[in-house]
């Protein structure tokens, strides 16, 4: 067999064979975490559904091309969630518990995930009324949540409880870059690109402890302080951090280099949060989805040759972190 041929018949193998993988793990995910009506269960807190994991599904789906898993959970979600009276989405719901005793506050990162999966599926699946959902989605959240900080457009995390006076509280995590582009694109206000260019300001200079990190979540006042009724932590929010700057493009060296440098410092070790002004982390190891940003990230600045996220577990948010990170190398949906 001419060589030419055979590294072309075994390139298209090792496609096959990373196709037949990622079918195989959302096939996994779904029969793990996807009822048969649609709802995303985090096993790993009570079983309840978020926005930001129907939103994880959604984008899941697009990227698996099942169009049945996506309308069957954003039919879910506009049931169970977009009950508030706008097109914005609840934030959680709880097994067991009725609606009028939920929280009917909104989650920002939710619905722009949610609203940026429904224009991938528009596009994928040639659906013109799912556009118009999410533009509607993001109408309502330039509404609700948000506010101007020292001249520049933030988001607020929810609609409700995070504005103090002059103290704003936000949470930097909730800017999914890739969803703000893919809003910008289609609405003509310039507020899509701004809040690109205001998380990307803050995320600069929201740098504390030894190892210049963001915290989970941030006091913007007349300075930028981590929010003094959560733990400081560098942790399960921030670390989402990197997986948006890299999967929304926005990602250079010197934003990536603090975690970069975080997550080489323990000679192999990767605790799952820090504290930023104690300068104390976790004794335990980080899930898989974790070790996949950081994977992640040092493939994006070029300190790995390769992606190899690790294994999905059996735990909600950890497993969709390992798929969601192949995806931001991969740049999809």
């Amino acid at each position: 067999m001419p060589k030419k041929l055979l590294l072309s018949l075994c390139f298209a193998i090792s496609l096959l064979a990373g196709c037949s993988s990622e079918n195989q793990e959302w096939r996994q995910y779904q029969a793990r975490f996807i009822t048969p009506a649609g709802r995303i269960v985090d096993n790993g807190n009570d079983g309840v559904s978020h926005s930001e994991g129907q939103g994880y599904g959604m984008l899941l789906a697009v990227a698996a091309g099942d169009k049945r898993a996506f309308i069957r959970i954003w039919d879910w979600t506009r049931q169970h969630l977009q009950v508030r009276g706008d097109h914005l989405f609840i934030w959680r719901r709880r097994p067991g518990v009725s609606l009028e005793a939920e929280d009917s506050n909104n989650a920002t990162d939710g619905d722009l995930l949610i609203a940026w999966a429904l224009l991938e599926g528009a596009d994928r699946w040639q659906r013109d009324d799912w556009r118009g959902e999410a533009l509607d989605i993001g109408k309502d959240l330039k509404r609700a949540v948000v506010r101007s900080w020292q001249g520049r457009p933030v988001l607020l995390p929810g609609k409700d409880g995070f504005e103090h006076g002059e103290r704003l509280i936000l949470n930097l995590s909730y800017w999914v870059y890739p969803a703000l582009s893919r809003l910008a694109e289609l609405d003509p206000d310039p507020v899509w690109g701004k809040l690109i260019d205001s998380g990307l300001a803050l995320t600069g200079k929201a740098r504390f402890g030894p190892w210049k990190l963001p915290p989970d979540w941030l006091e913007a006042g007349k300075t930028l302080l981590p929010w003094r009724e959560r733990q400081p932590r560098f942790g399960y929010d921030a670390v989402r951090i990197p997986l948006y700057l890299v999967w929304g493009r926005q990602a250079d060296a010197a934003q990536l280099q603090p975690f970069l440098q975080f997550w080489q410092g323990f000679d192999g070790f990767v605790p799952p949060w820090i504290d930023l002004q104690a300068d104390c982390m976790a004794a335990y190891a980080a899930p898989a989805g974790i070790r996949a940003i950081r994977h992640l990230t040092r493939y994006s600045t070029g300190e790995a040759t390769w992606f190899h996220p690790p294994e999905m577990d059996e735990d909600y948010y950890s497993a969709t972190l390992v798929l969601l990170s192949r995806l931001a190398m991969e740049g999809r949906p």
